[in-house]
């Protein structure tokens, strides 16, 4: 069976047509991710992150993908995780096609999928040339600032800012609210809403009962958007914030474990959120995400992508396909410097854009 060269926009959709390419091999090992520094979050504090890292072969192309998993968030069994894996080696051919219907393998199928499209091209790395691939154009990216102490969020804060960031994300939720409006205070002080764009993750730490007050609390401070402001799968009480909320809101894990075109558009329809957010390695993948972004403009809800603490491999995946949608406003992707054994590769920083090198290498791990 031969390889069909696919069109950077069709190239997506190979997901569905596995029988594209006769897979000749398939490897995978465990990559754990080791933090620099511990990252607080609303679920607690992250020292390491555990990934797999696929490698697909065909003939002399090799595709490489990442299944990347948050404890607490996504929701992929390890055990079931690593046996499909397992049966992916053994009889490539057979499983691979499979794995699109493993929906409670959301890690595993944005692995697969990103893999296959990097076996498309010769070139190491390169799954959608774009400008961004060639080089000559960056992706905007709002500077994340971390749980953790208000000293701690404070130094991050002016590190961002230093570095000349114009959207800044808080993670907040963890420590005291009036720290946090504190902090928030301290930065409307020096920059009004025309110069720097804030927005906040709450990763649903409000409850419903507090939550409209939260919400405009922090609307004096000219926020551009909340994700997901209270607990997912409350529906009724996020509907009724979304339709009187005084800040925009986002959801985000509210997305996590809803497969179904009719269960993304029932969602949707009934919450009628102002945004949502599109984690790939959390909601099944590239496909499945460019199928929630169908039903929400068609519903004239906005979007936006964000990277989910994968290793560059990951992130250079979800970078590409971003580039592809030619948006806007900036994009929730990380920058590769979390970690202190990433994959080497040619993403870098400049200012807060994210930007490929065309001259720089991949050092993928050993498989």
């Amino acid at each position: 069976m031969s390889t069909y060269v696919l069109s950077t926009m069709s190239k997506v959709a190979c997901f569905s047509e596995y029988y594209f390419i006769a897979i000749i091999k398939a490897s995978y090992q465990p990559y754990k991710l080791q933090f620099k520094r511990p990252s607080g979050t609303s679920r607690g504090v992250l020292k390491t992150k555990d990934s797999w890292i696929i490698r697909l072969e065909h003939h002399r192309n090799l595709g490489y993908g990442e299944c990347s998993l948050i404890d607490g968030l996504s929701p992929d069994n390890v055990t079931k995780l690593r046996a499909t894996l397992d049966r992916i080696v053994e009889d490539p051919t057979i499983m691979i096609p499979q794995v699109k219907e493993l929906d409670d393998l959301p890690s595993l199928q944005f692995g697969v999928e990103t893999a296959i499209i990097d076996l498309q091209d010769k070139q190491a790395g390169i799954l959608f040339p774009t400008a961004f691939t060639s080089g000559e154009k960056g992706i905007q990216i709002n500077g994340l600032i971390w749980m953790g102490t208000k000293a701690y969020m404070f130094d991050q804060i002016k590190q961002k800012l230093d570095l000349g960031f114009t959207c800044l994300k808080l993670k907040i939720g963890a420590i005291n609210f009036e720290d946090e409006l504190a902090l928030l205070s301290y930065i409307r002080q020096h920059f009004d809403a025309n110069q720097l764009e804030l927005r906040v993750d709450a990763n649903g730490a409000f409850d419903p009962s507090d939550a409209m007050d939260k919400l405009k609390r922090l609307s004096d401070f000219h926020i551009h958007s909340i994700e997901q402001p209270i607990r997912q799968g409350q529906w009724d009480d996020m509907a009724h914030l979304c339709q009187t909320t005084p800040i925009p809101i986002a959801l985000d894990e509210e997305l996590i474990g809803v497969t179904t075109r009719d269960q993304k558009k029932a969602l949707l329809e009934t919450i009628k959120p102002q945004y949502i957010i599109l984690k790939p390695s959390l909601v099944g993948g590239l496909v499945k995400s460019d199928e929630w972004i169908h039903i929400a403009e068609h519903l004239n809800i906005g979007w936006w992508a964000t990277s989910a603490l994968e290793s560059n491999i990951g992130l250079n995946a979800i970078a590409q396909w971003v580039a592809v949608k030619k948006l806007d406003l900036p994009q929730g992707l990380g920058t590769g410097q979390l970690f202190t054994n990433n994959i080497e590769c040619p993403l870098y920083l400049k200012g807060e854009h994210l930007y490929y090198s065309p001259q720089g290498k991949w050092k993928y791990p050993t498989l």
